[in-house]
């Protein structure tokens, strides 16, 4: 089933104005071998690097032509080191939060997309945690230019990643209230004065009503 709509319509992500997008409900579990491209051989090489693969792995999901290995949090640091070891995945593009507030006990994810220059191949990990234990281990010390993405997620999501050499806000001031990219945080803002005038908060200057 698909939702489509225009602006104020519920269940749907359309922004177009004109019913230009339809959104079908993403598949929770995990997808069925073969994957096709190099995604068999990236699982059977972990699995081989890796003994504890089908307890690590929550599941295997391929959608639009790219693979995403679903880590459970406990096992995430020893997967990325055999990933970048073993698997010749030598870079992390960085750490993406994503906040789904109807999803209970797993409200945020990280998303880590993964390089392997040696091999020309990408993939992603994704990890999930409950809103009210937001807590991911870093992989700082795994990938050290995760070391700002880390900063970011949490400054704007509030995901903890546990093990950071300095994780504090990068974006917003320290004393700043609340992550401004949590589906939960209000839309709008402070008065800002401009030239002697006030521009309002953004939720003030239109109504979407």
């Amino acid at each position: 089933m698909t939702d489509s709509g225009l602006f104020g319509a519920r269940g749907t992500g359309d922004t177009s104005g004109y019913s230009g997008l339809v959104r079908t409900p993403a598949s929770t579990g995990s997808s069925e071998r073969p994957y096709g491209s190099y995604f068999d051989e990236v699982a059977d090489d972990l699995e081989r690097a890796y003994p504890e693969f089908s307890h690590a792995i929550e599941r295997v999901v391929v959608d639009r032509g790219e693979l995403t290995l679903h880590v459970k949090r406990e096992k995430l640091v020893e997967v990325a080191m055999i990933l970048r070891d073993s698997l010749k995945f030598e870079m992390c593009m960085g750490v993406s939060g994503v906040h789904y507030p109807d999803r209970t006990d797993r409200e945020f994810s990280a998303v880590y997309p993964l390089l392997s220059l040696t091999h020309n191949r990408r993939i992603r990990l994704e990890v999930s945690v409950a809103d009210a234990d937001a807590h991911i281990p870093s992989l700082v010390e795994v990938w050290a230019g995760n070391n700002w993405h880390e900063r970011e997620t949490f400054d704007m999501f509030g995901i903890i990643f546990d093990g950071h050499p300095g994780l504090t806000r990068i974006l917003m001031p320290d004393d700043w209230q609340g992550h401004p990219q949590r589906k939960d945080y209000a839309l709008g803002g402070i008065a800002v004065e401009y030239k002697g005038a006030t521009t309002p908060p953004p939720n003030d200057r239109r109504s979407y009503k």
